[in-house]
């Protein structure tokens, strides 16, 4: 009787390590610390719709007769540098796309990987996916993913526009990225 309770007892543990799903094996961890390495990165992001060399185009537009814009993206490759002034230490780019994603209030979809390309994080990167309510003083945005040394990143990002142009549509933001990984 014993053995069978051992027995029993060893499948069903076993059955909780490893499981299959569609024929692929799936192993689950448990962590014996739970200490988590938390980076805090402050740079700005510089958005320039203007000029001969803009950072940020338009690809699709909004459907016609639409004045709110909704359903405009634009694919972008901002600098991302140490100050505000966009002149400042590039430290890498945000490239990826936003979108107007609201029909009755200004908020983007952002989809954007932060690609570092000097310091610390050189060759490291960032993906963020979420809302951005832009006509908020602060937007806090998820982290989803990274790699290199950011590799199963998860985090949030805070936005906050230091500057904008109404006449260009040019706008600098300030980032504070928390970023934890294992």
């Amino acid at each position: 009787m014993s053995s069978l309770f051992l027995y029993c007892s060893l499948f069903v543990f076993c059955s909780t390590l490893f499981h299959s799903t569609d024929g692929v094996l799936i192993r689950q961890f448990a962590r014996s610390d739970k200490t988590e390495n938390v980076s805090h990165l402050h740079f700005f992001f510089h958005d320039i719709l203007s000029g001969k060399n803009p950072t940020s185009v338009r690809i699709i537009g909004p459907p016609n007769g639409s004045s709110a814009g909704f359903g405009s993206t634009m694919m972008i490759d901002n600098a991302l540098t140490e100050e505000q002034d966009p002149k400042s230490k590039i430290i890498g780019r945000a490239q990826g796309f936003y979108s107007m994603a609201a029909q009755n209030d200004i908020a983007l979809l952002m989809v954007m990987t932060l690609v570092f390309e000097d310091g610390t994080y050189k060759g490291s990167t960032v993906s963020i996916l979420g809302r951005n309510p832009v006509l908020n003083d602060v937007r806090e945005m998820p982290i989803v993913g990274g790699t290199g040394q950011f590799r199963f990143a998860r985090g949030y990002v805070l936005a906050h526009t230091v500057w904008f142009d109404a006449n260009t549509g040019d706008a600098t933001v300030e980032y504070n990225v928390y970023v934890s990984q294992s």
